[in-house]
């Protein structure tokens, strides 16, 4: 099978997870960049990275790359690529985004412009003809400018790899579904430990959490671009991957995974959304206050998301709020806490300074994910 570079974006902060789960699948690292990783890998693994990685954005396959200051530079570079080895003479090829950072070149919009122009030609060439109809497969690209290098890939993924099909409704303030199983992947959590989120909104971080605790890959349920390139792709490899995800899932496996939030109508449709992912059964939601967090044993996890005044709540509720996390914390016997906030005070009013605190970027937000680490349980003797 022919090998490609593949590259996968991730949220800036999370780079180190979502390497450790491309070596997990097998595949050799070949460079780390600010939210991005890059792997060697064959047809067969475009369908694996798709369907199983659980903190990636996309899955990319790198058609080239190289160093452009002017425009005449990228039309060149685009123009020499081998682009009849990836686009059909009737697919239908367009630039769907553009980025540049650090770069001579900055307009999206004249980027894209070139590319496709450079593109053209190429392929003029190559099919000998001066007419596309592109009517077949789409095959949307992406181009991405960092300090004058150029790279240029096409996206096998199509809608981002956190839209797993289940949240078909969702809170004001959801979090991305990749982001979600990024933090829980971030602590020692495993599905046989309790599991709390007294934010949960419409329920992404306990149905995460439910899905990893069962082996249930992220994209079992949904389709990507790349399926229909069969000229790149056999049909059977996306079929044999889905095929072993299914072997993988845990049918039986018991859980105690809660979600509380304060309302009871974002409770219900976290319900709805975990019935949609499969793990309805593995998760009890509650309309509960955090005023009201409680529980009798010991050693459990609070993973959330609360407000933090950048998208919802008001900022002079935020330190009443984060005091009762605190208070509500401590009550609880040799339990952890993690929790992602973009309010530079959480610490003062939770009352503890975190173990370990680590930058995110949640979109253009700029978040911190503040770990208190509680003890570990005794060993049960074997």
């Amino acid at each position: 099978m022919k090998k490609y570079d593949l590259i996968c974006p991730c949220h800036f902060g999370l780079e180190s997870v979502l390497k450790k789960e491309i070596i997990d699948l097998g595949y050799d690292i070949t460079e780390v960049s600010d939210g991005r990783i890059s792997f060697a890998g064959d047809a067969d693994a475009v369908c694996r990275a798709n369907i199983c990685l659980r903190t990636a954005e996309r899955v990319l396959i790198k058609v080239g790359s190289f160093h452009a200051e002017t425009f005449e530079d990228l039309y060149q570079g685009v123009k020499a690529l081998a682009w009849e080895e990836f686009i059909p003479e009737r697919g239908k090829f367009w630039v769907k985004k553009a980025s540049s950072v650090k770069s001579k070149l900055f307009s999206p919009s004249d980027i894209q412009s070139i590319v496709k122009k450079a593109i053209v030609e190429r392929m003029k060439q190559s099919y000998n003809t001066d007419w596309f109809k592109e009517d077949a497969e789409e095959y949307p690209i992406r181009v991405f400018l960092m300090k004058d290098e150029v790279t240029v890939a096409l996206d096998t993924t199509g809608d981002s790899l956190h839209k797993r099909g289940y949240r078909k409704l969702e809170s004001k303030a959801p979090i991305a579904e990749n982001l979600a199983a990024a933090l829980i992947m971030l602590t020692p959590w495993h599905g046989d430990r309790i599991l709390v989120d007294p934010f949960c909104g419409s329920g992404t971080i306990p149905i995460e959490a439910a899905m990893i605790a069962a082996h249930i890959a992220p994209g079992i349920n949904r389709h990507f671009t790349a399926e229909k390139w069969t000229n790149l792709i056999d049909p059977k490899n996306w079929e044999d991957v889905r095929e072993e995800a299914r072997e993988e899932i845990l049918p039986d496996i018991e859980t105690d995974i809660q979600g509380y939030d304060l309302d009871p109508e974002m409770v219900e449709i976290a319900r709805i959304n975990a019935k949609k992912a499969g793990v309805d059964h593995l998760i009890h939601f509650q309309a509960r206050d955090i005023a009201d967090l409680s529980h009798r044993k010991k050693y459990g996890f609070i993973i959330t998301n609360p407000p933090y005044g950048e998208r919802i709540g008001d900022q002079k509720e935020l330190p009443s709020l984060y005091r009762t996390i605190g208070e509500r914390y401590k009550a609880l016997d040799a339990w952890s806490m993690y929790l992602i906030t973009g309010f530079e005070q959480a610490e003062k009013y939770i009352g503890k300074k975190a173990d370990k605190n680590r930058k995110i970027y949640n979109g253009m937000i700029k978040t911190y994910f503040y770990q208190f680490m509680g003890p570990k349980p005794p060993r049960k003797n074997s």
